[in-house]
């Protein structure tokens, strides 16, 4: 468990707000380094093959302007495709419309590493907010990130092993420090100690059932 734990702890965590159109926006930004060339990382978050070995089987149309769909998660436009720079789609999950972005990017970093960057920026429901703070999306991508990390180091793991870990003791203690990252970050922008707490404890017990 300790080296995930450490995959975890070299994510660089932000939270804060902007504009989008009349509504504001909650922003999260997690931001790592990967001992893989920028080329490597940046097949991996674009081929369908290789998403489908690390986050989930992906269909669509893969262009700029066309439309992509992973199995059982989100779905969206490609709105910008800039290689092997910059990603960005918007990323909608259910049937309610609403404004919803993420954007990947990517520069070189030193011999053979890429610094990774990913910003979601989304407009959420105050009441989601209010309940779950900004580790519910996190964590997510705190997840998605460590998938990414075991693919770019030459790892596989199946849906089976996947399913498995996901109910695991380990499982948990990953969620659960994802989530106090996630607090801090939270905290840092400026979510007083009371908020930070209730919307940590919300978000454990929301993946792991506690």
């Amino acid at each position: 468990m300790g080296e995930i734990l450490d995959e975890i702890n070299r994510v660089h965590r932000e939270v804060g707000t902007r504009k989008a159109g009349a509504e504001e926006a909650g922003t999260v930004l997690l931001r790592r380094t990967y001992d893989a060339e920028v080329a490597d990382v940046w097949d991996a978050v674009t081929s369908p093959e290789r998403i489908a070995r690390w986050f989930l089987p992906v269909s669509g149309e893969f262009t700029a302007g066309g439309h992509y769909q992973l199995e059982g998660n989100a779905g969206g436009e490609i709105l910008e495709c800039v290689p092997p720079e910059r990603l960005r789609v918007s990323w909608l999950s259910g049937p309610e419309p609403g404004f919803s972005e993420v954007e990947v990017r990517l520069a070189p970093e030193g011999d053979g590493r890429t610094v990774f960057e990913l910003e979601h920026v989304a407009v959420v429901p105050e009441e989601f907010r209010a309940r779950f703070g900004p580790g519910a999306v996190g964590i997510g991508w705190d997840l998605a990130l460590l998938g990414l990390a075991t693919h770019v180091a030459g790892g596989e793991i199946t849906p089976e092993e996947a399913a498995a870990w996901q109910t695991s003791p380990e499982a948990t203690a990953i969620v659960t420090r994802s989530a106090q990252e996630w607090g801090a970050a939270y905290a840092a922008s400026g979510a007083g100690p009371e908020v930070v707490a209730t919307t940590t404890a919300a978000t454990i017990g929301f993946y792991t059932g506690a």
